[in-house]
């Protein structure tokens, strides 16, 4: 199956615009937000009118708390109205905002930019909910994860540029005067690349939107709590935010009093986290075949737990010197903490992209930006949540911060496996990308035969124990299997049978049989994707065997379409019956080729047992 590069979208006019006005975005807060926050920690005795301290802290706040909020009320508009035209409404507020700031940093009025960071948090919280809900208006499905994973990149890449930025400019003697014309420039250049932006037309144009906050945050947090997998994807999203908040916040102490560096040290720790993040996004869509898939979330979840743990064990005992930025780079004692670093943001950007796609796509047209929007404000709560508890375990307990950060990796792997255990889909998702990304090398070839909506009954020949993971791994849509009782009822077998909705038949048992082909129906009728083995059983001799009446019967019970798909490669694996009995021998190949190939769909008038079989010899041909 043939994809297109990530890059493509980067050519479109209807992605284009849309990445740089977002990246600008992000860009300008950081350099603002960070401006801000140094020209307050060196700013000079009697020039503030409160402690340093208190102002930072209050300044991470304020810009927090518009999410609280307007974020409910953003996702109403954003559905309401066309969501480019609400992006360049936000970007022209940001002008307006950055010129005041301007005005503020020429004066130094440090209470005037404390309360327009208030207004720059403000135009994000109404910029998000049309952020994110635009993509799946202007992208393809199978464009989505790559879409999300270039913002994230884009996003990440900003943060750590504008970070640095921030730096610099702070660092200059004419710091005001080069903050106020830079945050003014980024923003209209914020702007103009927004009205570029393609029209993106209202989802729900007849929704009322009244101003009663707090009714409609409560209104907006159920509505992402109707469908469970959204919610669980919005928790997935805000925890890795969380997480996000307890890393960076704690950077400058782990690098002064854990590993010896300097200010300068500390913007290197936040790249290699930023561009960790970044390659991890960009490598997820890869990983996902450039579609939707929640197998690789486990993935990313586990590596953020290993490499997160191991920053405690990397962290060297004896504090090397480091004298200069490139002296602490060159420390051989902290190669590891930079390996293990960059791997978290790695595992961080492939966890957090296949979820903010798997939001965007399940979400109702008409709610996804008011989802987006329990989104934002869910995030903001963790992001809270994660500085009280750092004070708890850095101050109350008494941790270290590589304590810290490997009790953060024990409680990460908690609220995953809640997660599987509550969307028990991405567990058995990762099992499938594992199998088919190590132990195969899988081709597919036709496979847009089959619907994109819609129920279809798809008739497979019966080679191996992985023909169901290999199939359901290289449809990307969910397929309802129908299995032997026997094999169903195995101990390890039957909890990932449930979890898979796999329809359970005993072929001597007529009640079962006609409650199995009842659910077949009931699955097909309710526009599922359902797959049989007409043969019964696997193949003793490589050949496909005769169907059985069974498919007849199914077929004569419904109208949706019938796909004929051959698997070729699998004869001869330790799971087929080549040589003796599947899985009593020892194997003769790894990561072998496989191919998966689809026939065009035939209408349930014309399908039966016969022409069916007919139709998969031939797309298998040879190649057993």
């Amino acid at each position: 199956m043939r994809t297109q590069p990530q890059s493509r979208l980067l050519t479109k006019q209807r992605f284009l615009p849309y990445f740089l006005t977002q990246a600008l975005g992000a860009f300008n807060d950081n350099v603002y937000k960070n401006v801000l926050l140094i020209l307050i920690a060196f700013a000079a005795p009697g020039t503030l009118p409160l402690d340093s301290d208190l102002i930072i802290n209050l300044a991470a706040g304020l810009f927090i708390l518009p999410f609280f909020l307007f974020s409910a009320s953003a996702g109403v508009l954003a559905d309401k109205y066309d969501k480019a035209l609400i992006m360049r409404i936000v970007k022209m507020a940001e002008i307006i905002i950055m010129a005041l700031a301007a005005i503020a940093f020429l004066t130094e009025s440090y209470m005037m930019l404390l309360f327009l960071l208030f207004l720059m948090g403000s135009q994000s919280a109404f910029f998000g909910p049309a952020k994110y809900a635009l993509l799946p208006q202007h992208l393809k499905k199978e464009e989505l994860v790559s879409g999300n994973a270039l913002v994230e990149t884009g996003t990440f890449l900003a943060i750590l540029l504008g970070t640095l930025l921030a730096g610099v400019i702070a660092n200059q003697e004419d710091a005001p005067i080069i903050a106020a014309i830079s945050v003014v420039s980024f923003a209209v250049l914020g702007y103009l690349t927004s009205r570029w932006i393609p029209e993106a037309k209202p989802s729900d144009p007849n929704i009322v939107f009244k101003w009663q906050p707090i009714r409609q945050t409560r209104h907006t947090l159920a509505i992402a709590r109707n469908d469970k997998t959204i919610f669980l994807c919005v928790l997935g999203i805000s925890w890795f935010w969380f997480l996000g908040a307890c890393y960076l916040t704690q950077f400058p102490n782990f690098a002064k009093m854990h590993l010896g560096g300097g200010a300068a040290s500390v913007s290197f720790l936040l790249a290699l986290f930023s561009i960790g993040i970044a390659v991890g996004s960009l490598l997820c869509d890869r990983l996902s075949g450039h579609r939707i898939e929640p197998g690789i979330v486990p993935l990313g979840s586990l590596g953020i737990t290993l490499f997160g743990a191991d920053l405690l064990f990397a962290s060297p005992e004896i504090i090397p010197a480091s004298r200069s930025i490139a002296e602490f780079i060159s420390q051989p004692e902290l190669f590891r903490v930079f390996i293990s670093l960059t791997m978290l943001g790695v595992s961080g950007g492939i966890f957090i992209v296949p979820l903010y796609a798997m939001m965007q796509h399940r979400a109702k047209e008409g709610e996804r930006a008011q989802i987006i929007a329990a989104n934002n404000i869910l995030n903001a709560l963790f992001m809270v949540a994660s500085a009280i508890l750092s004070i708890l375990f850095l101050s109350a307990v008494g941790l270290s911060i590589p304590q810290f950060f490997f009790v953060l990796s024990i409680m990460n792997l908690c609220v995953v496996l809640y997660l599987y255990i509550q969307v028990p889909d991405f567990f058995w998702r990762f099992l499938v990308w594992m199998v088919t990304h190590t132990m195969y090398r899988v081709t597919h070839t036709n496979l847009a035969s089959i619907p994109k909506q819609g129920g279809a009954l798809i008739v497979c020949n019966h080679v191996s124990y992985m023909d169901a993971l290999l199939l359901a791994g290289a449809c990307p849509r969910p397929i309802r299997f129908l299995m032997d009782q026997d094999i169903y009822n195995l101990p390890l077998i039957r909890a990932f049978c449930r979890a898979c909705k796999v329809i359970p038949v005993n072929a001597s048992d007529r009640k079962s049989i006609r409650t199995a082909f009842s659910q077949v129906s009931e699955y097909l009728d309710n526009g599922d994707i359902v797959c049989v083995f007409p043969e019964g059983q696997l193949t003793h001799d490589g050949e496909i065997g005769p169907f059985l009446r069974g498919i007849d019967i199914i077929i004569k019970h419904s109208s949706v379409p019938v796909i004929p798909v051959a698997l070729q490669g699998l004869w001869g694996s330790i799971f087929s019956r080549e040589g003796g009995r599947a899985l009593l021998k020892l194997p003769k190949r790894f990561w072998s080729r496989v191919n998966i190939v689809a026939g065009a769909p035939v209408t349930a008038r014309d399908a039966n047992s016969t022409t069916l079989r007919e139709l998969i010899m031939g797309l298998r041909g040879e190649n057993r």
